[in-house]
């Protein structure tokens, strides 16, 4: 465990800035201790509540690492200056993630339109709400959100904690009051002690909201097949020559030897087929022009572009423009993250393709023609092997996902 001191701020807690060192604690995200909630079985009593709350390391300040792959992405890690990462902030924030009392009737939580059974999804073409009711588009993944800052298809909240209390008064989604839900939290003991231990104060929306964003921000996909080839596939194309003769390359030069040893176990251990790998030269390559928009360690520009997906519709959902007003903006939605995207079927901002073959055909006719169609969408001129490549591909991008509990609330 890597641990530095640093002065902080933590009014909130009642220290004076800069008056205590605080340790802040280094981890990698994807650690199941972050997200396997309090140790036991059933619901949390208000006991065990406390005696989590009593361990002074649970309210450090946490600096994270991501997993291997995600990695490569640090620089887009967004964590506000005033919610920082604690592990006592990140188990008040997966309790209120799970649970159905923070809608108006009990029967829906965050978790009911991102579950973890369905990669922080929802395999339905559109999210359910309380009493049955849906919405137009379909539930977007909630996992490497820490990598993000807008939220939602068309960009409406501006950060993860703006986007977790939405679906709360969402008359459709979880059909609360803000105002009732505050209400409840500070009506239950368990909660309202780690709210005031959290907080240093009384609960409120903004609490609620950091807490959950807090805890999303731990959901990350752990390292795919593509993460352990990938290394692999650059060492030999830079050590091509030399591993024309493995035996000289091994007497020669017994350290790249090595390395090149270690790579290939870890990717033999986590094998791309030959389908896949043909799948990734072709999706990187101008032919698909995929890398266009599903780029960097998440694969996505996290920019919003016209797909000519429901625009032949009489009533087109327009998207990004319902927020920014501009013309270029019309039926434009945020790409989406390719990482464990076999797990979040059906696909599109309105769940309108139910396969990843259905995807990849979309892209080869060139979406569908509307006057606002991203410059980006060209018909492609892929062979049937071609698609099944692109299709292995972005299967070989599915990792694991942190432990997480979900039934461990308080009473």
């Amino acid at each position: 465990m890597k641990v530095t001191l640093k002065y902080s701020s933590f009014v909130a807690l009642g220290i004076i800035a800069g008056a205590t060192a605080l340790a802040v604690e280094n981890v990698r995200l994807g650690d199941p201790a972050l997200t396997s909630g309090i140790s036991g079985a059933g619901p949390l009593k208000v006991a065990e509540i406390k005696k989590f709350l009593s361990d002074p390391a649970n309210h450090a300040e946490l600096s994270v690492d991501l997993p291997e792959g995600l990695a490569a992405g640090k620089e887009a890690i967004y964590i506000p200056a005033d919610n920082p990462l604690t592990r006592a902030k990140i188990e008040l924030g997966r309790q209120l993630y799970f649970d159905r009392r923070l809608s108006v009737d009990g029967t829906v939580s965050c978790a009911d339109c991102h579950s973890p059974s369905a990669g922080y999804g929802a395999n339905t073409q559109f999210g359910v709400g309380v009493k049955g009711q849906t919405g137009n588009r379909n539930s977007p993944t909630s996992f490497n959100r820490i990598l993000s800052k807008s939220q939602f298809w068309d960009g409406r909240a501006k950060s993860l904690e703006e986007q977790a209390v939405g679906p709360i008064a969402n008359p459709i989604e979880m059909g609360n009051t803000h105002a009732a839900v505050v209400k409840f939290v500070a009506a239950n003991e368990g909660y309202r002690i780690q709210f005031e231990k959290v907080f240093g104060a009384a609960p409120t929306i903004d609490h609620v909201g950091k807490a959950i964003a807090a805890f999303e921000r731990t959901i990350v996909t752990g390292a795919s097949p593509y993460d352990y080839y990938e290394p692999l596939r650059k060492f030999e194309e830079a050590f091509k020559e030399e591993l024309e003769d493995v035996d000289s390359f091994k007497s020669d030069d017994p350290q790249n030897y090595d390395k090149y040893i270690a790579l290939k176990k870890l990717s033999d251990a986590h094998p791309m087929s030959e389908s896949a790998k043909r799948g990734r030269d072709l999706f990187f390559s101008t032919k698909s022009n995929c890398s266009a928009c599903h780029v960097g360690a998440n694969f996505s520009d996290e920019l919003y572009h016209n797909l000519g997906v429901g625009m032949d519709a009489k009533e087109p959902d327009l998207g990004r423009y319902s927020q920014t007003k501009m013309e270029k903006d019309k039926g434009a939605f945020k790409t989406p993250t390719l990482r464990n995207i076999e797990l979040n079927a059906p696909y599109m901002h309105d769940g309108s393709q139910e396969t990843l073959e259905e995807v990849v055909e979309w892209y080869a006719k060139g979406g569908h023609p509307n006057p606002y169609l991203s410059d980006k969408i060209k018909k492609l001129d892929l062979s049937e092997q071609d698609k099944a490549d692109l299709v292995a591909f972005m299967k070989a991008l599915t990792g694991p996902l942190p432990k997480v509990a979900e039934a461990r609330l308080p009473e």
